[in-house]
C-alpha cells in the first residue's frame, strides 16, 4: 500500500518488503468473448514476478539512482512509488509530494497542442490553472520550444516531447523528483540542462530519484544507487560501487551469452551432419575434412604464429574484467613451425571507442629472447594503470628486422574484450602516480 504520512525527518521515501506480479496472457485477446471463456482456461497465462521483497530508504535531498538491465523491475518500481501501481505485498511510505516523469507520452494528449498538453500535464500532477499561467512562459522557455507550442504534440519528435515533460515535471515544485530513463532522449544539451536542473533541485533540499543505463551519470551524480535484477536487490550504496557491480554483471552476461552463441553453433552443425544423407553426407565430411587441411597447410608455411591469447588476474584466474590498478598478466600462445631469424612478439592495446593507441611493446625493445621453442609469453602488469573503457589488442610475431612478420592478430576485440578502471576516480587515459605540492 502506499501511505503519504510523517516518517523520520530525514527519510523522503521508505520501501519496505515490496513484492509486484504481473500475469502474462499466453493468447492474444480480441473479444469480450475470448476475455470471458479465457477466464475458464487453465494454463491461458503466466505470473511474471517483477519485484521480489524489495526494501529501501531514501534520505530527503539525495540523489539516488536505481540501474538494471530491462525488465530488472526499475519502471515497475518507480510506478509503485507514483501510485500508479500498487504492490502486491510490503508498504511504501513517502514524505512530501512527487512530481513523476515516467514514461514518455503519460498525460500527454497527441491530438492536442503542446500548449494544452502543458495545462493537461501540469493539472495532473497537481497544479492550479493560476499555478500554470504564472510559470506557462518558464515551463515553455526551459523546453526552448517557443516556435512549435501551438503545434499538435503527434507532430514533435520523442525528444521534444520529452523536453515539455521534464519542463512540465520540474516547475509543479514538488518535493520529490521521479525520472524514468529521461536522459535516454534528447540532445546532450538538454541532458547536461537536466543534470544542472537535478543539482539545483539537491541544494534546494529535495529529492532526485533517477532511473537510468547511465553508470557513468549515476555515478557521477549521484549519492548513493541501487542495482536491482529480476526484481531483487543485487547492491545498494555508493554510487560508484553500484555502477562498478554493474559493468561486472553486464559483461558476465556477455561472456555467458557468447559462449552460449557458439555452443548453439557446435550444436546446429553437429544437427545438419545428423539430417544429411547420402552423397549431400559425404560431400560435407569431404568439405570439412579440405578445410581441415587447408588451415594446418596455412600453419605449416607460416614460420611462427600465434595461438591463442588470455588475461589473467593476480591468482592466474582466465578473465575480461580489471579494475585500474589491478595486477594483469598478457598471456600469449605461440607456435614456432621452422627456423627463423629470430622470433620476437609485441603487442599493442588500443581504445575501442576512438581507435586510440594506449602503448605498444614487444619483445625485440626489452631485450627479451624467446628463442626456438613453442610455448607461451607473459607480459606482467603489477598494477594495470589505464582509466574506464573498452580496449583490444593488436598482437604481431616478427623477425629481427621487424620487417617480415609472421603472423599479426588484428583488432583482438572480435575475441577478447576487457575494461579497466571500473572503480577509477579520474577520468582520461592512465591513472599517472602523483601528488600535489603547495609552496
Amino acid at each position: 500500500m502506499l501511505y503519504n504520512r510523517k516518517m523520520d525527518k530525514d527519510i523522503a521515501i521508505s520501501v519496505k518488503n515490496v513484492s509486484k506480479t504481473f500475469r502474462i496472457p499466453h493468447e492474444k485477446v480480441t473479444s469480450v468473448r475470448g476475455a470471458v471463456t479465457g477466464l475458464f482456461k487453465s494454463g491461458g497465462f503466466e505470473e511474471f514476478q517483477a519485484l521480489d521483497d524489495v526494501s529501501f530508504e531514501v534520505k530527503k535531498g539525495e540523489f539516488f539512482g536505481i540501474i538494471g538491465r530491462n525488465g530488472s523491475g526499475k519502471s515497475t518500481l518507480l510506478k509503485v512509488l507514483a501510485g500508479i501501481y500498487q504492490a502486491d505485498k510490503g508498504k511504501v511510505e513517502i514524505d512530501g509530494m512527487i512530481s513523476p516523469f515516467l514514461e514518455l507520452g503519460i498525460g500527454f494528449n497527441p491530438e492536442l497542442s503542446g500548449r494544452d498538453n502543458v495545462y493537461l500535464n501540469a493539472t495532473v500532477l497537481g497544479m492550479t490553472k493560476k499555478q500554470i499561467d504564472e510559470k506557462f512562459d518558464s515551463i515553455v522557455a526551459f523546453s526552448e520550444l517557443e516556435r512549435f507550442i501551438d503545434q499538435k504534440l503527434k507532430n514533435y519528435s520523442s525528444g521534444m516531447q520529452v523536453r515539455l515533460a521534464f519542463s512540465v515535471s520540474i516547475h509543479a515544485n514538488r518535493e520529490i523528483l521521479l525520472m524514468d530513463e529521461v536522459l535516454a532522449v534528447g540532445d546532450s544539451n538538454f541532458q547536461s540542462k537536466c543534470l544542472t536542473e537535478f543539482n539545483r533541485y539537491k541544494k534546494m533540499g529535495k529529492t532526485v530519484i533517477l532511473v537510468t543505463h547511465d553508470t557513468g551519470t549515476v555515478q557521477r551524480y549521484c549519492d548513493r544507487a541501487m542495482l536491482l535484477r529480476n526484481g531483487k536487490i543485487v547492491k545498494i550504496g555508493k554510487a560508484e560501487e553500484v555502477g562498478n557491480a554493474y559493468v561486472y554483471e553486464n559483461m558476465s552476461d556477455e561472456e555467458r551469452r557468447m559462449e552460449e552463441i557458439e555452443k548453439q553453433k557446435i550444436i546446429q552443425a553437429e544437427k545438419n551432419l545428423k539430417n544429411m544423407k547420402g552423397r549431400e553426407l559425404e560431400f560435407e565430411k569431404k568439405r570439412i575434412e579440405l578445410e581441415k587441411i587447408k588451415l594446418e597447410e596455412e600453419r605449416k608455411n607460416k614460420v611462427a604464429e600465434i595461438t591463442n591469447i588470455e588475461f589473467l588476474d593476480k591468482d592466474g584466474k582466465v578473465k575480461n574484467a580489471f579494475e585500474t590498478g589491478e595486477s594483469v598478466d598478457i598471456k600469449i600462445y605461440y607456435k614456432i613451425n621452422k627456423e627463423a631469424n629470430g622470433v620476437n612478439i609485441g603487442i599493442g592495446l588500443y581504445g575501442i571507442e576512438k581507435d586510440e593507441r594506449i602503448f605498444s611493446y614487444n619483445t625485440q625493445m626489452d631485450n627479451f629472447e624467446i628463442g626456438n621453442r613453442s610455448d607461451y609469453i607473459v607480459l606482467h602488469f603489477d598494477s594495470m594503470p589505464i582509466l574506464k573503457g573498452d580496449y583490444y589488442l593488436n598482437v604481431a610475431c616478427f623477425d629481427d628486422s621487424e620487417k617480415i612478420y609472421y603472423d599479426v592478430k588484428q583488432k583482438y576485440k572480435e575475441l577478447k574484450i576487457f575494461a579497466v578502471g571500473l572503480k577509477a576516480k579520474y577520468r582520461g587515459l592512465c591513472d599517472i602516480k602523483h601528488e600535489w605540492l603547495l609552496k
